[in-house]
């Protein structure tokens, strides 16, 4: 069996710096080289390298295919639970989707774009939102979009199987007995839930959905850890793709000011939503 080597290099991990960079906006900063062996050491081992040094010189060799994407997904990070930092979801309920609601009467049509859904936890919670807080939407057509870089969390999604420790982190004894079917150890999301989502991988700086006027973007704890220019090419992007009334949800610790001047920060109590200035005017940290 071969043994993979628990060091890296300066050469290694500034080649994978860059295909990270390249390939997904990731800005890794240059004194994570524990964290690129503790990911990538596993995958090199799973490949037959005897070390992640010679991982890398195999991919340098060859144009990007699948074995680079797979360092690429290694490296993102994919932590994520039910209805996560449980503010934006109460943001939602209470002050973004009502007025929204309310204009879209005569189309009765609502489309949300999870945008970086890691093992489908935040699709799954905005779903279970709308069962819950807004049963007369059960007539209308909702498109809840979710896509993320890593093909593997993807495919988890999309079988939408959780632990009993996966589940009881942000969902109550009563909503896992309504929403989930026991499936020997796991749990296992009741179709009736499962068809309301559509799954896809996608790169935030590659091709995105044929999506236009969406309600609601959820772009949590993503930005964190893009480029500069990667930030502002994504919030770009996104206010094409975002309805005019529409919001935008990033994490606790993201922000759009200094990035991107079109966008207008609201406040939630606890959280904060952002908002298109021409929509909203100008003002700055609208209450």
């Amino acid at each position: 069996m071969t043994t993979v080597t628990p060091t890296i290099d300066g050469p290694t991990l500034a080649y994978v710096r860059k295909l990270l960079h390249d390939y997904a906006g990731i800005e890794l900063e240059p004194n994570k080289q524990y964290l690129v062996q503790s990911r990538l050491g596993p995958l090199a081992h799973e490949e037959g390298f005897p070390s992640l040094h010679e991982l890398v010189r195999h991919l340098r060799g060859r144009p990007a295919g699948t074995l680079h994407a797979r360092v690429v997904e290694a490296m993102a990070t994919n932590e994520t639970s039910f209805f996560r930092d449980i503010h934006p979801f109460e943001a939602l309920k209470n002050d973004l989707l009502p007025p929204i609601i309310a204009s879209r009467q005569a189309m009765r049509t609502l489309t949300f774009w999870s945008a970086a859904c890691s093992t489908g936890q935040e699709p799954y919670s905005i779903a279970i939102l709308l069962a819950e807080h807004f049963p007369h939407l059960a007539k209308w057509t909702i498109h809840i979009h979710a896509t993320d870089l890593s093909h593997q969390s993807v495919e988890r999604a999309i079988r939408g199987e959780y632990t009993d420790l996966e589940v009881s982190r942000g969902l109550s004894q009563p909503l896992i007995d309504k929403y989930f079917d026991r499936r020997g150890e796991l749990c296992k999301v009741k179709p009736e839930l499962r068809r309301r989502i559509e799954f896809a991988p996608g790169n935030l700086i590659g091709p995105w959905p044929q999506l236009s006027a969406i309600d609601v973007v959820l772009l949590r704890n993503v930005l964190i850890y893009m480029a500069p220019e990667a930030k502002r090419e994504i919030l770009g992007r996104t206010k094409q793709r975002l309805a005019a009334d529409g919001a935008l949800l990033l994490g606790g610790a993201e922000t759009t000011i200094g990035i991107d001047d079109d966008w207008q920060r609201v406040s939630h109590g606890k959280c904060s939503s952002y908002r298109l200035k021409s929509h909203l005017g100008s003002g700055e940290n609208r209450p």
